[in-house]
């Protein structure tokens, strides 16, 4: 399973509003970058987390036909959604992490967390080869 988790330091919306800070979600953790001059990737989001929470899960097909965008197009900004942890696929059908996005945040902290772990333990490794001193 790929995992690839950017996270960008972007300020908070100061009130609550539902379309800012699903455009906050995507801008701080990359699903937004710079050729999304549209906010494809904020529709495409918002439109899955709405159909999510009437239905349970949704397909690439029905966020398609809602947006009025290509399958391939949709596919294109879910597998950043998907790799990033916080959506998955299974029989076709899109599902929230953990059943919700404040869930799959904790999850995705879990995984930087064992990331850096794994990160740290080979940066020791690498400091004792070459006799680096280590001074915590």
């Amino acid at each position: 399973m790929v995992r690839q988790i950017v996270i960008k330091k972007v300020d908070k919306p100061r009130n609550i509003d539902f379309e800012k800070d699903v455009q906050w979600l995507c801008d701080s953790f990359g699903f937004s970058t710079g050729r999304d001059s549209s906010n494809i990737s904020m529709s495409i989001l918002t439109g899955i987390l709405k159909e999510i929470s009437l239905q349970g899960s949704t397909s690439t097909e029905s966020i398609s036909k809602k947006l009025g965008l290509e399958v391939q197009r949709v596919n294109y900004h879910l597998r950043y959604l998907i790799d990033s942890g916080l959506l998955y696929r299974s029989k076709k059908r899109i599902f929230i992490r953990e059943g919700s996005i404040s869930l799959a945040i904790e999850e995705i902290r879990d995984d930087v967390n064992r990331i850096f772990d794994c990160i740290a333990k080979i940066g020791e490794d690498i400091d004792k080869k070459l006799g680096f001193e280590n001074r915590r």
